[in-house]
């Protein structure tokens, strides 16, 4: 018995956005049992044709330079880990090649009909964007190269191996980054914003790992008394940034869908307040000098939440129930942590603030994924079935 087939009728105007012609090749995939229509240009044949030379001709390039640096500097063996060792060339070459080709492709992507994202991104946001990836990029090459260094003690190369092992790293980190450059959209900046700040956290309190940092506070970790406090309040910053970058990008496109509401204006002004706040708590840190700033501050932090979280059912279009009970119960959870904190002395400092912490960075992080989906919402087709 034959079976039946289904008919998608695709609306006039998802065609024009899309380009689509009469013969345009483009399949039907199940995602979480939600039918997609996908051009058939997926993000694995991103790499076919002239895009895969620039990663392989730009670290065969770099090699050769490192080559035949060795050889000027008559290196004829090169350590895997340490000063002027090959850790250090992988790790500041990848990061610069990737950076450079990362920014490169991104302007490129400005001028694609198709990338939707590159064309909404202001241009005051573009070093915000680049510099996240290339902090990103550094961080897994130190993390990488000290696991190696840990996995291969004491091991060192000849120059041409040390050159080798570099143009491989070098095709591996431009291709990534080339990539991330052409799919770069709402979801992976957010994606990117998490791993910036949690990563930035979680490497100031392994520096500071033997100065019981948690017995004072979390904002101890941006003092002068912690061992790398900058890096701290640096994380502070520069997360801020992303994400104005990312609240800047998602109201643009916003816009083409819902008209420019009042109530649009003030979650775009509180979101925008909260990440300019989050930036002036690593700008004023909790030193002697700068702590009456850094409480102001950090209330106003609190205060931010606080009015997003509440104002949440009236200022966000189309906010669900399922939404709203998420929200007013981690609005209750950071009211229940505050009284066993400040009342009955359950939680420490320390312990109040990284619960507090974790809750309200995550909920911004879901309402960015809410204001996201309404710029995804799609226009309704028609599905018919042949005999």
């Amino acid at each position: 018995m034959r079976e039946k087939d289904f008919q998608l009728n695709i609306p006039a105007e998802i065609g024009e956005q899309l380009q689509l012609r009469q013969n345009t090749p483009v399949k039907l995939v199940v995602k979480r049992n939600r039918l997609v229509v996908q051009l058939e240009e997926p993000r694995q044949q991103l790499f076919q044709g002239r895009v895969f030379l620039w990663p392989v001709l730009t670290a065969l390039l770099v090699s050769l330079g490192f080559y035949i640096f060795c050889l000027q500097q008559n290196l004829k063996t090169i350590r895997l880990v340490g000063d002027y060792s090959l850790a250090t060339a992988i790790i500041v070459l990848g990061v610069v090649m990737g950076t450079a080709l990362f920014a490169g492709f991104f302007i490129r992507g400005r001028h694609d009909p198709e990338n939707h994202f590159s064309q909404n991104v202001y241009w005051r946001n573009f070093p915000v964007i680049v510099l996240s990836f290339a902090l990103i990029l550094g961080l897994l090459l130190t993390g990488s190269m000290w696991l190696l260094g840990v996995l291969f003690k004491g091991a060192s190369f000849g120059n041409v191996t040390a050159s080798i092992i570099l143009f491989a790293f070098g095709v591996v980190t431009n291709a990534v980054m080339i990539y991330f450059a052409l799919v770069v959209d709402a979801g992976v900046l957010s994606t990117v914003l998490l791993l910036v700040i949690i990563s930035g956290v979680i490497i100031a309190m392994a520096v500071n790992n033997q100065k019981y940092w948690w017995q004072h506070n979390l904002s101890f970790l941006g003092t002068n008394g912690a061992s790398s406090g900058w890096q701290f309040n640096a994380t502070l910053i520069f997360s801020a940034l992303l994400m104005i970058a990312l609240i800047d990008y998602l109201f643009v496109r916003l816009q083409e869908s819902w008209p420019q509401t009042r109530r649009l204006l003030v979650l775009r002004g509180l979101l925008t307040l909260t990440a300019i706040d989050l930036g002036l708590v690593g700008v004023f840190p909790n030193n002697i000098s700068s702590h009456a700033l850094h409480d102001q501050v950090s209330v106003f932090l609190v205060y931010f939440i606080i009015a997003l979280i509440v104002g949440v059912r009236w200022l966000l279009p189309q906010v669900t129930q399922d939404f709203l009970y998420l929200s007013y119960g981690i609005g209750a959870a950071l009211v229940v942590a505050a009284v066993l904190f400040q009342v009955v002395g359950y939680f420490s400092l320390t312990a109040f603030e990284m619960i507090a912490f974790v809750l309200a960075f995550g909920w911004i992080l879901m309402l960015l994924d809410r204001i996201e989906a309404l710029i995804n919402v799609g226009t309704e087709g028609l599905i018919t079935r042949q005999e």
